[in-house]
């Protein structure tokens, strides 16, 4: 596959593009895998006909199992941040293999409900490292006419992590299952060892010959990157006049639009009520009169989300952010209206809906496919195309610190909140923040299709970019 680069005007290769981000989201694929082992992990854990270990485990200390990865992801986003700037994208990715190893290790072999908790975390920590580095990784090496299809493989393999897990975990054992789950990243490390360090990270220790190679790797051996490099470097040049602290960064009118337009989408992505809707599924099939074995069922919803998430690689360089994000959180607001209703007619009158069977289910189905195509993967991608190089190390994890945070206060209240407000309303709050999402989208979103990441940071800063300059002219 080779193009032209449409600011140098020489051939580049794309195909290399495309192999570095996949191998770098091999993460994604562990970190999806691990997401999705609590739902074949936990019925057999608590409810199976024989024990998985030598103790038994209650519906509540299952939940912690659970819950607490999102703690050990909340917690290493920022540490991660720290750590791409000091020894680079490349062996921070790479050193998460320990972390993953040992919690696997610990998971298969473990003794007691504490070592499951501890495992958890460990996992819960390389794979929340992951959603932080890989997708700036991927934002920093691609070129801006395909950034957005390959920032939306990360997404893309998260889903096909858990369809993998949904799938083998119906037909083996936790134990065995957690081996599997353990080699993933192992695979992963032997690959992505191979693939070349972000040209950004290295022009900006100064590294100009290793960065050429990498720009060379990514773009084909006929690729000159003298313009890369120069603009990379007149871009430190300035960060570096400008001596700005960690805490003045962030301050720049830049850093503080990047915040607001990657937390709100980071809030928003959470408050769709995905992990309520995911956790009906069950619910919702047994409602609908099917006769579908629950993990069936979860099959059938993971296709769905790896499905419409391939759709969004590849329309969203072509339809672009905004468009996605807007339909994506629209049509939600309406599924969990309607199951919001379907739920609250039920819980009233069981026989009012005898006849509405197939409304909860097919407003769960296409819940899935716009999570997937728009709210699911964007806001990930945006997190990497958002920041200033001297920035993207804080703000970047402290985006994914928010969503891993509010992850876990929904995964552990979403049972409490049912019972505070009922089934139905649960769903209708869920809906009426999906309302405010797409306002939210509507007036404070930028599109950043097809622009680079230098004028990205130029349209945050309110002036115009290059292209836009010389048009004017024109």
């Amino acid at each position: 596959m080779t193009s032209y680069d449409v600011n140098a005007g020489q051939p580049t290769k794309k195909w290399p593009q495309y192999v570095a981000a996949l191998a770098a989201t091999g993460g994604a694929l562990a970190a999806g895998a691990s997401l999705g082992w609590t739902s074949p992990a936990n019925p057999k854990l608590v409810n199976g006909t024989e024990m998985e270990y030598d103790f038994p485990v209650t519906e509540d200390q299952a939940s912690w199992i659970g819950s607490s990865l999102n703690l050990g992801a909340a917690a290493v986003c920022i540490p991660i941040g720290l750590l791409i700037n000091l020894i680079g994208r490349k062996w921070a990715m790479l050193g998460l293999v320990i972390p993953f190893t040992i919690g696997w290790a610990l998971l298969v072999w473990a003794q007691n409900l504490a070592m499951m908790i501890v495992a958890r975390v460990f996992i819960g920590i390389a794979g929340g490292a992951f959603c932080v580095a890989a997708p700036l990784y991927i934002g920093e090496i691609a070129q801006k006419e395909i950034r957005g299809q390959l920032g939306s493989f990360f997404q893309l393999n998260v889903t096909i992590g858990i369809l993998f897990v949904y799938a083998v975990g119906a037909g083996v054992s936790v134990f065995w299952l957690s081996i599997i789950c353990g080699i993933i990243p192992l695979v992963f490390g032997l690959i992505f060892f191979f693939m070349p360090e972000s040209p950004t990270y290295l022009v900006r220790r100064e590294k100009n010959q290793e960065a050429s190679k990498a720009f060379k790797w990514l773009r084909g051996d006929q690729y000159d990157p003298a313009e890369d490099i120069a603009e990379l470097q007149n871009e430190n040049e300035e960060q570096k006049a400008n001596n700005l602290s960690i805490a003045e960064a962030l301050g720049r009118k830049t850093s503080v639009r990047g915040l607001v337009i990657s937390f709100g989408l980071m809030f928003f992505q959470q408050m769709s009520g995905i992990n309520a809707v995911i956790f009906y599924t069950t619910d919702i099939f047994a409602a609908a009169g099917t006769d579908i074995n629950p993990e069936i069922a979860t099959i059938i919803v993971g296709v769905m989300q790896v499905v419409a998430t391939f759709v969004s690689t590849l329309v969203v360089d072509r339809l672009g952010r905004r468009i996605l994000l807007l339909m994506s959180d629209a049509v939600m607001a309406l599924c969990t209206l309607f199951l919001g209703i379907y739920f609250f007619m039920k819980q009233n009158d069981e026989n009012s809906v005898g006849n509405l069977g197939w409304l909860p289910i097919v407003a769960l189905c296409v819940f899935i496919v716009m999570f997937s195509l728009g709210f699911g993967p964007v806001p990930w991608l945006m997190m990497g195309e958002l920041f200033a190089s001297d920035v993207k190390g804080i703000a970047a994890p402290l985006s994914g610190t928010l969503n891993w945070l509010l992850a876990f206060v929904i995964t552990k209240t979403f049972v409490n909140l049912k019972a505070l407000l009922g089934d139905g309303q649960t769903f209708w709050l869920f809906s009426g923040l999906s309302i405010l999402g797409t306002v939210f989208v509507f007036f404070i979103v930028p599109e950043t299709k097809g622009k680079s990441l230098n004028e990205i940071q130029k349209m945050l800063a309110g002036e115009k970019s290059t292209a836009e300059v010389e048009e004017d002219k024109n």
